[in-house]
């Protein structure tokens, strides 16, 4: 059996190894039932979907049928501006709320692209503040500084 589809067949590969690992740690955790769910319930089936869609992906990399792929060399850069730009967004919360550090970390991330644009970049910022709030903020309830301290409007 030859690998085809070499992109489908390593992500499905990564895909049942998270799953599995996420899986193996809830199992630590009270499950509980569907009607009642203990804190170990949804991250054991969410595991156990990941892994079962995994290797859905990774048999699909071997057939005959797929598209031939190649993995493309790792970019050390741009992986190193995502992954500092996400550790920035860590650092930046508390001092400059969840609005900025969330607007800077798409901003910043955005540069990484070889197809790097002002204009969508502030769009995409705007869009993903909007969703931050609706979802984080008004859906769950959750409670981060919004803005930056020094503005006094938390």
């Amino acid at each position: 059996m030859r690998i085809q589809s070499k992109q489908n067949f390593w992500s499905g590969v990564m895909f049942v190894f998270l799953g599995l690992f996420f899986a193996g740690f809830a199992v630590d955790y009270q499950m509980g039932t569907a009607a009642k769910m203990g804190p170990g319930y949804f991250p054991f089936w969410l595991g156990v979907i990941l892994a079962i869609l995994g290797a859905i992906i990774g048999i699909s990399g071997l057939s005959p049928k797929a598209e031939p792929t190649e993995i493309p060399k790792l970019n050390l850069k741009t992986t190193g501006i995502i992954l500092g730009n996400v550790v920035l967004f860590g650092i930046l919360l508390r001092p400059l709320g969840v609005y900025v550090s969330a607007f800077l970390l798409v901003l910043l991330s955005s540069m990484a692209s070889h197809e790097f644009k002002w204009k969508v970049a502030i769009i995409n910022g705007i869009c993903l503040v909007v969703a931050v709030h609706l979802i984080f903020i008004v859906g769950l309830g959750l409670i981060f500084p919004l803005w930056p301290s020094f503005l006094g409007l938390n």
